[in-house]
């Protein structure tokens, strides 16, 4: 559960393991503290590959495969996935875990690999997923299968948390979990672009109003060479060339799955289908923008 800190009228907490700040219109009292920590808490009990005791664990864990009411707010992060999944080519999947855990990076953070990587099987090969009218979504497996929803998970987590606090009465939100950034109402502030090769220096600086900014490198999750969880879903192993990208869409959900899908995809093919503007940087230090990117670069 977070643990919360005061700082100034901001809200620092840590949860699902990062750092996450919230600055509301208003104070937030215990119950609005008391509703989020659920929240999130429910969120990590369901999709957390890293808890025994989660969903994604019991999935993992059932020899057999079976039949899987998922939570309600599965529809539109797996509906994000389907459509990064298409348009990359198969490379964004959410059955990366089982790579993931070959490379070091499992529950128990060994980071050490234990063999070569694992390219993710296609979804038909292992589940089905269907959604009733009342779209309620089950997710029938045949085998263990192992989740891994990191490429727009915070992001999701972002915006239920906005979208709480705005149904408790707090108008004006900025929802930052870790760089995964979702404002709401009232003026726009701006945000530095942290360079990935050098933290301590920015490449640009933008606004962001009524929007969500996501951040994505390499070097947030890095544990040997070459090792880090952006992960090829086609090969099974750690992208390499861009070191960092940045995308502003509508939700955090829809701009951190865009984020890493700047990895993976030709960014032509995302524009195709989704409203962002975005940049990438690459190894040799190139910067690549949206022609509708509207920051300092």
């Amino acid at each position: 559960m977070p643990s919360p800190a005061s700082a100034g009228d901001a809200w620092l907490f840590e949860a699902i393991g990062t750092a996450w700040r919230i600055d509301a219109d208003r104070a937030l009292d215990e119950h609005d503290r008391v509703a989020v920590a659920e929240r999130v808490e429910r969120f990590d009990r369901d999709w957390s590959r890293f808890r025994p005791d989660s969903l994604v664990s019991r999935i993992a864990a059932a020899t057999d495969g079976g039949t899987w009411a998922l939570p309600d707010d599965a529809a539109p992060l797996l509906g994000l996935y389907a459509r990064l999944h298409a348009l990359s080519g198969g490379r964004v999947s959410p059955l990366v875990g089982a790579s993931l855990e070959r490379l070091g990076y499992d529950a128990a953070y060994r980071l050490r690999p234990a063999g070569e990587a694992l390219p993710a099987p296609e979804w038909e090969d292992l589940l089905d997923l269907t959604t009733d009218d009342a779209g309620d979504v089950r997710l029938t497996t045949r085998q263990p299968v192992l989740l891994d929803v990191g490429a727009a998970g915070k992001g999701h987590l972002v915006d239920i948390v906005g979208d709480l606090l705005a149904a408790r009465g707090a108008t004006e939100t900025v929802v930052d979990g870790s760089g995964d950034i979702r404002h709401r109402g009232g003026a726009g502030i701006r945000i530095a672009l942290e360079n990935p090769a050098n933290p301590t220096k920015a490449v640009g600086v933008v606004e962001l109003r009524d929007a969500a900014l996501c951040a994505s490198s390499p070097s947030r999750r890095t544990w040997g060479e070459g090792l880090h969880h952006i992960i090829d879903a086609v090969t099974g192993r750690p992208v390499d060339g861009v070191i960092g990208t940045w995308a502003i869409a509508p939700t955090a959900l829809e701009a951190d799955g865009l984020a890493t899908a700047l990895f993976l995809a030709e960014p032509s093919a995302l524009e195709a289908e989704f409203a962002f503007s975005w940049v990438r940087m690459f190894s040799d230090g190139r910067l690549e923008a949206s022609a509708n990117w509207e920051g300092e670069l």
